[in-house]
Order: C-alpha cells, then sequence, then structure tokens
C-alpha cells in the first residue's frame, strides 16, 4: 500500500511508509523509553528491540567486538606475524589497489612501524596484472622475503601461492568468497570460508586485519609485551566498511562509529592531506568516508598509480602525504571524466537491450577497467537489478558487477567460473568482478542472467521510496537530527531516515549551480524550512517544482543540519515530490 497514496511521484516512484508491527513498535519505544517518535521510528525499522534501544544508540565496541579466534586460522595468523616481527624477518605486503586492500595495508604498515619494522608494499597494476596475486610477482616477493600476507586478496589464488612454496610463508587475510578447496599456504583468515559459519560475513578485510592485530595484541599480552593503540587505527577500518560497501550493523555499526571519532581528531597524516585537499571542512560522516574519501583513495587503483592510496594512509610525512594526495585528487577528477564518457555508452548499450531484465549489463571496446565497477554501480541504482560492466581489449573482457539487496552476484559469477564460462571471478554478495573471454561473452551473460533470476532478480520493479513517517517543517529541528544521528552511522544496510512533508506549499523556487534545485516551503502555519535537490534538473523533479504554479506537494528526502556562518539549520536533502 502506498504511503500518503503516493503511486507514482513526480519521478515515477511508488512511496513505501513503515508496516504496521514497525508503527505499533515505534510508539511502544516511544512510551517506555521517552524518545522522539521519528528516532522510535528508525529505530524500529532497523529492527532493535525496545530494551536494546538506549544500548543501541551508544554502541560499545568492547560488547559487541567478537572474539578474533572464533575465525580459523586466526591464531596461527597471528602467531607467525610475530614470530616475523621478533625475528626481524622480511616482510611484504600484497594488497587490493581499492580502499579496502589500501587501508589493511596501512593498518599493517603503521602497526609494524610503531614495533619498529619495515615491511615491503605490492599492489598490483589493474590492467597490467589484474585483481589479486599473480605467479610472477609472488615469485619474486617470495625470494626476497621469509613472509607474505595478502590482504582484500588471495583467497582463490592457488596457483600464485604455490608458486611461493618453500621459500617464503603466506598468510592470507581476506573476505571475499571462498571456493571448497583454499589455497595451499599457512593460514587463511576469512569469514567467507565456505567452512565458516557465517557469523562475520559481513567484515571487510581491514576488519579482519584489524581482528588479527587484535589477537597478536591478546598473545603479545600472554607473553608480558605491549603492542600499539589499536584504537587509534579504527579511522582506517571506519573508512574501508564504508568504502567497501559492508553492512553498518553488529560490529561493523560500533566500528564506524568509533572510528568516526578517531578521524576528527586528525591524527592520521594521510587523512588529513586527503580532507584538506577534498576541502572537507567539518567533521567527517560515513557519507565523506563513502563519497569525498574513498573515491579519492580509490584513482589511484583505477587510473593511475596502484600503491598511491595505500602510501598515503601509511605516511606520516606531512609533506609526501599532501603530494600524493593532490595527486589523487586530480586522478580522481579525470576518473569522473573517463567516467561520464563510459557511462553514457553502457547506458544506451543497456537500454536498448532492455532494462527489465534480470541482468543488466553493457560491454565496449576500451572502457577503462577502472570505471567499469563505478558504472555498474550506476545502471544498478538507477534500474534497481544486478548490473554488469565490461571493458573489452585483445578479444578478452575483465569487468565488475554491483547488486541490488537479496541477490548474491558473488556467488552466481563463482559458480560461472567453475562452469568455465569465464576466465576467472569472483567477489562477495553485493560487488564482484570477472573476466571472460569476448567470443564467450553472449553466452556468459545470458547464463549470469539465468542465475539470478532464479534468485529473483526479474521481478523487481523500479525502486520504491520507502519513508519512516511524516514531519512537518516546525518539527524538524536540529535538536531532533542531532538524535537520529544517534542511531547511526547510515549505510549499506542500514539505510538513513527518510521522512515525507505532507502538503506543503512552496513559497519559493529558484535553480542554483549546474542543475540544483533550492526551495522553500511552508505548512501554513507559520512554519518555514528550506530545501535543497541536486541534479534535480537533470530529471523531472527540478521542472515540476520550478513550474509549481500555487500547487501544494507532499515532499520526500533526508533532514541534515546546514552550517553556514556559524549558524546551524536544519535543511531537507529533497529526493522526491508528489502532487497533493
Amino acid at each position: 500500500m502506498s504511503y500518503l497514496g503516493v503511486e507514482a511521484s513526480v519521478s515515477g516512484r511508488r512511496w513505501v511508509g513503515p508496516g504496521i508491527e514497525v508503527e505499533r513498535q515505534a510508539e511502544a519505544m516511544g512510551q517506555q523509553i521517552g524518545l522522539p517518535l521519528p528516532l522510535c521510528a528508525v529505530l524500529a525499522r532497523l529492527g532493535v528491540p525496545v530494551e536494546e534501544a538506549q544500548g543501541y544508540l551508544e554502541p560499545k565496541l568492547r560488547d559487541l567486538l567478537p572474539d578474533p579466534r572464533s575465525l580459523k586460522d586466526m591464531e596461527t595468523a597471528a602467531q607467525r606475524f610475530l614470530g616475523a616481527v621478533k625475528g626481524r624477518q622480511r616482510i611484504a605486503i600484497f594488497a587490493d589497489y581499492d580502499v579496502d586492500g589500501g587501508t589493511s595495508a596501512a593498518l599493517l604498515i603503521d602497526w609494524l612501524r610503531q614495533m619498529g619494522r619495515q615491511a615491503t608494499l605490492y599492489v598490483p597494476d589493474r590492467i597490467d596484472e589484474g585483481y589479486g596475486p599473480n605467479v610472477p610477482a609472488m615469485r619474486e616477493l617470495a625470494q626476497a622475503h621469509d613472509l607474505i600476507i595478502c590482504v582484500d586478496c588471495g583467497t582463490l589464488s592457488h596457483e600464485p601461492i604455490a608458486a611461493c612454496k618453500g621459500l617464503a610463508d603466506v598468510v592470507i587475510l581476506d573476505h571475499h568468497l571462498g571456493g571448497e578447496a583454499l589455497p595451499d599456504c599457512l593460514a587463511v583468515v576469512n569469514p567467507n570460508r565456505q567452512d565458516e559459519d557465517g557469523a562475520l560475513a559481513h567484515l571487510c578485510a581491514a576488519a579482519v586485519v584489524f581482528l588479527m592485530l587484535v589477537e597478536a595484541g591478546r598473545q603479545m599480552r600472554n607473553e608480558g609485551a605491549q603492542g600499539p593503540d589499536l584504537m587509534a587505527m579504527l579511522d582506517l577500518v571506519a573508512l574501508a566498511t564504508v568504502a567497501d560497501v559492508a553492512p553498518l550493523k553488529g560490529v561493523n555499526r560500533a566500528l564506524v562509529q568509533q572510528g568516526l571519532k578517531v578521524m576528527g581528531r586528525r591524527a592520521r597524516t594521510g587523512l588529513v592531506a586527503l580532507s584538506d585537499v577534498a576541502r572537507l571542512e567539518q567533521a567527517p560522516s560515513a557519507y565523506h568516508l563513502g563519497y569525498v574519501l574513498g573515491p579519492r583513495v580509490n584513482a589511484g587503483g583505477r587510473i593511475g598509480q596502484a600503491d598511491l592510496g595505500a602510501r598515503l594512509l601509511a605516511s606520516d610525512n606531512p609533506i609526501e602525504a599532501q603530494a600524493m594526495a593532490e595527486r589523487l585528487d586530480q586522478l580522481n577528477a579525470e576518473r569522473r571524466e573517463i567516467e561520464a564518457t563510459v557511462r553514457a555508452q553502457a547506458l544506451a548499450q543497456a537500454e536498448a537491450r532492455g532494462l527489465d531484465r534480470p541482468l543488466v549489463w553493457a560491454a565496449g571496446e576500451g572502457w577503462h577497467p577502472g570505471v567499469v565497477g563505478i558504472v555498474a554501480s550506476r545502471l544498478k541504482e538507477q534500474t534497481n537489478r544486478p548490473a554488469v560492466v565490461i571493458g573489452l581489449a585483445d578479444g578478452e573482457g575483465k569487468g565488475s558487477g554491483r547488486s541490488v539487496a537479496g541477490v548474491d552476484l558473488g556467488a552466481a559469477i563463482q559458480r560461472l567460473a567453475t562452469e568455465g564460462q569465464l576466465i576467472k571471478g569472483g567477489g562477495h554478495k553485493m560487488a564482484a568482478g570477472l573476466t571472460v573471454a569476448q567470443d564467450q561473452l553472449e553466452n556468459a551473460m545470458a547464463r549470469l542472467s539465468d542465475l539470478l533470476e532464479k534468485q529473483g532478480a526479474g521481478q523487481m520493479g523500479p525502486a520504491d521510496l520507502r519513508v519512516d513517517g511524516t514531519l512537518m517543517p516546525g518539527a524538524a529541528t536540529v535538536e531532533l537530527i542531532d538524535q537520529l544521528q544517534q542511531a547511526g552511522p547510515f549505510g549499506a544496510g542500514a539505510s538513513g531516515p527518510r521522512f515525507a512533508f505532507p502538503d506543503v506549499q512552496i513559497a519559493f523556487a529558484k535553480e542554483v549551480g549546474s542543475g540544483h534545485l533550492k526551495i522553500s516551503f511552508g505548512d501554513g502555519l507559520g512554519a518555514r524550512m528550506d530545501a535543497i535537490s541536486f541534479g534535480a534538473f537533470d530529471g523531472p523533479l527540478g521542472p515540476a517544482l520550478m513550474g509549481h504554479a500555487g500547487r501544494r506537494f507532499h515532499l520526500a528526502g533526508r533532514i541534515e543540519i546546514n552550517e553556514w556562518g556559524g549558524r546551524r539549520q536544519a535543511q531537507l536533502m529533497l529526493e522526491d515530490a508528489a502532487p497533493a
């Protein structure tokens, strides 16, 4: 049933409100513990029981952090790591080229530096080497090191790991979906191994690395020694968790909330330089990790120097960090230009193929491998379907896919690889990568579409707009917004609050910047509120509200605090509208 009777909004979406059970729980929560009803509505929608509400608003990492030893091979991995540190052995870190890999590497480098040790960092080139360990690189590292730690990769890299046999020990700290057999190495710590129970499947690789350092600290304390302050490293774990779109539930939520506090202290040289070059002038939120800092860290691995993000995050030299941050900012701007070109071509191709199928996909000659994942994400958002985008070169396609809730893309792609329809492929539920022979492309995508259809992907319509409840302009106060933020951080698996403002009148509307809309609206009782909608004129929302002609509308979006000139005011981030 639609909310406020909105079956098709200005942007063509149906509005969906809370179910009866959620409304009842929200009312009960408000009566029993005296929290504002809008906050109770959000907590109830997130599935927080009444008796746990107060604790949820103040998550304690000590209460939520799992025992690292609950993961297989963890004790062995930590023991070998400490053995290399004590024995002054040569350590190499083989990291993926994305944010999760970069932060994982930086965690280890920072820890080792505080212990007076160093490590060799190796990040493969996305175009020349592709994802994960490869035989030449691993063999070269093994000949010059005693221990190789693979972070955010390695679980499916049987042949490259085997190349190290008899030369160096290998420890894998990963979170990507494992196969039936594991690589032949000393330890594979991965919550997504086939023989794990899945209780920690939502952890990103940096969180797995953090747990290994927690276990290393425990082993050190048993021997009367003290390791570095791990709480001060949670800024890196928070950045990885949000940027890798790990669900913000359980310990992930506590890691991000605590990590944001650490980041706010501006103690990490690389992150300070990156924040400054991105002109981040306020305390960071989960949004800034995912959309401001994360893309810049990723830019090196996408279209530039693969190890640049990891080196920046691990840097303790302000001058070097400033130079690397500026380079990443420049690369990110170049990435946006490349992405825009590929995105337009991919969308046109996907539309010609049909956007109502279980899988939306596109492939193009010369499409840059560094942007196909972002473009797949945009197609997924636009169609509410799993999307795969592939760049073709020399008879081979390298692609990336993004999925929607309830559809396990990683498992489907891994099955395709085991069936021989892909050269290689893997990932996790929401994101995956693949390599396919160009002459097998059509067959592979048809088979992938069939597998995803069996998971229900083909039954999805345009994304509904979920609304937590209604607010009047006068009730959307700074105090309420501060309280709502306590239920965060918000992101994957825990979407932020969204409210509808029913039957309001637009008093002022203006196009600002490049296609953005700024309005002021009121309820006719004296209360007024400002709203902004970015990119509103790229679709029907901007023209509809500019030409309101005095008509009344229901408005929907997220409320946030606008800080300007020392003043804090409530503002609506407008997402949709419907005639009242």
